[in-house]
């Protein structure tokens, strides 16, 4: 006669294999979604490449058709500005400090990125002496997010070392990978403001031998102040 097994032990099992059959369903299903989302990464980095490449290309042709006739080509207005506080915190007026705050600037050598608008601009001006700013590149912008770029996830500083981090912050504004958040960013896109503010402010390092003259502008020789396209080798100095 077969052993009489328990009821329980019975329901046990059943119970076992069915989340067996489940897990491995959903598994097989993370999986098929894991690698069609590869697939579209993929296609849209490519997609990008050619983009920037058409970009740099449509740029020479237009200043050697203005150099043949004679001109010179004025390269559209930039939309994006990248600042960096190199400033500390004294003798800072309350006015000059909010807007730092407002700017999410409250440390030195912290920078982030804005839309170039008449409201940041005005803010700059009035918080120049504290900061160092200019236009940064596809090269910087790359850099800094791959290699500084923090993203918020319910208020944690949480590191970009995954898309997933990236899709599930920023995935119904169509930014599903990294280099979706780089290219939103570097072009100003529609959901800038979004991707902008998922992004932690940049903690960068000191440069080598620091840095002199702060209290001067740019122009004078020092620090502070608007650098235009020279804001990038600032940039690689502390990144």
């Amino acid at each position: 006669m077969a052993p009489v097994v328990p009821e329980s032990v019975l329901k046990k099992r059943k119970r076992d294999e069915d989340w067996a059959a489940k897990k491995a369903g959903a598994a097989a299903e993370a999986k098929q979604k894991a690698t069609a989302a590869r697939k579209e990464i993929f296609k849209r980095a490519e997609q990008y490449v050619k983009e920037y490449r058409a970009q740099e290309l449509d740029l020479v042709r237009l200043k050697r058709e203005a150099k043949a006739k004679g001109g010179f080509y004025v390269e559209p207005e930039a939309k994006v500005v990248f600042v960096i506080r190199i400033r500390g915190i004294n003798d800072v007026a309350p006015k000059t400090k909010k807007i730092l705050q407002l700017l999410r600037l409250r440390q030195i050598n912290t920078g982030v990125f804005l839309k170039v608008n008449k409201a940041t601009m005005n803010m700059l001006q009035r918080v120049e002496p504290y900061v160092a700013y200019g236009y940064p590149n596809l090269k910087t912008v790359k850099e800094l997010i791959y290699k500084r770029g923090f993203g918020k996830v319910n208020k944690a500083r949480v590191p970009l070392t995954d898309n997933s981090v990236v899709e599930g912050a920023l995935g119904q504004h169509n930014i599903i990978c990294v280099e979706d958040l780089v290219h939103e960013i570097y072009t100003c896109g529609p959901a800038f403001k979004q991707a902008n503010n998922f992004l932690w402010p940049f903690k960068l390092s000191s440069p080598k031998g620091g840095l002199d003259k702060k209290r001067l502008h740019y122009i004078e020789g020092g620090q502070a102040g608007n650098r235009q396209e020279y804001i990038n080798n600032l940039v690689r100095a502390m990144n």
